[in-house]
Parts: C-alpha cells; sequence; structure tokens
C-alpha cells in the first residue's frame, strides 16, 4: 500500500514551490482557523473563560476569536448542564451555524447529565447533536479543553474535506 505525504517540497526546483493535496490545504486552513459558539450554561462556561485568558491561551490552537453569533462559528462547545428547557435553543443555534460544524461537549453534565438525574436535565447533549469529542471532569480544567480542541483539530486534519462536505450537502438536498 502506497501513501502519499500531504505537502512535498523539491529544492532542486527553483522558486520554492510546494505540492499538496486540496484536502490537505483546506483541512490545515479549517483545524487552524476554528471559531467557537461557546454555549456556558452552568459553572463549565468559567473554564471555558478561563481558557481564552493569558495564562492558558487559547489563541494558540487559533480558536481565540468567541463568536456569539451562529452564522460566523463553525465548533459549539456545549459546556455545562443542559435542560430540556435549553435544548430546543441549543438545537436552534447548532442549525443556524453553517456547514462544516463541530462540537465539543465540555463536562460531565454535557456529556451525560452528571450529578443530575432528573425530569428536567437532558442525560447528555448526544441525544440532541452529533459530538465529536467529549471533555470529561467537573468541571473540566482549562487544559482539558485545550486538549480536546488538539483532538478536534486531529480529527479535522484526516477529514476528506471536499468528498465528505459534498456527501452532505447531496444528502440534505435529496
Amino acid at each position: 500500500m502506497v501513501t502519499t505525504a500531504p505537502a512535498a517540497y523539491d529544492s532542486k526546483i527553483e522558486g520554492n514551490i510546494i505540492f499538496s493535496r486540496l484536502d490537505a490545504c483546506i483541512n490545515w486552513m479549517r483545524k487552524n482557523s476554528l471559531w467557537p459558539m461557546p454555549m456556558g450554561l452552568a459553572c463549565c462556561a468559567i473554564e471555558l473563560m478561563a481558557a481564552a485568558s493569558a495564562r492558558f491561551d487559547i489563541a494558540r490552537f487559533g480558536a481565540e476569536v468567541m463568536r456569539f453569533s451562529p452564522r460566523q462559528s463553525d465548533v459549539m462547545i456545549v459546556a455545562g448542564t443542559v435542560t430540556y428547557k435549553m435544548a430546543l435553543a441549543v438545537k436552534r443555534i447548532y442549525d443556524q451555524m453553517p456547514e462544516p460544524k463541530w462540537v465539543i461537549a465540555m463536562g460531565a453534565c454535557a456529556s451525560s447529565g452528571g450529578m443530575y438525574r432528573s425530569y428536567a436535565v437532558l442525560q447528555g447533549i448526544d441525544h440532541l447533536l452529533p459530538v465529536d469529542v467529549y471533555i470529561s471532569g467537573c468541571p473540566p480544567r482549562p487544559e482539558a479543553l485545550l486538549e480536546g480542541l488538539m483532538k478536534l483539530q486531529h480529527k479535522i486534519d484526516h477529514e476528506r474535506a471536499i468528498g465528505d462536505q459534498k456527501r452532505a450537502l447531496v444528502e440534505t438536498v435529496s
């Protein structure tokens, strides 16, 4: 089986030409310019805010531009307890985000309902949205969010950018 590198450089050719695949270039741009849509619903939101501070510096990963408009963001970070009353608003905001979009479930409450086993709490946001990365903890540390962001970048880097996106568009049209 032959594997190809995502980028190649030939020093014999003058003019500094780099050869690459279109998927590799698009994924490189996507993974290094993630614009999060913070859905801070409980105490995990404080840790989400701390990740943007100078001590943890989420800007190293290209995700410092927190957008509070769903039409300008591509990563939804659901941080905290999702009640059934709030679930429809979260779903509506997710539906307004443009493709491609990803979801991070931050904390035990967003991942599984946490310690709340009641009639009012959704037992995991994955019942409502397709989750790409789960971050454990109650509340998780900002370092855990940064690690989850790196996991999402790794996932984006290994996607087929053009093929997967066109397939999703064809499925929604038909």
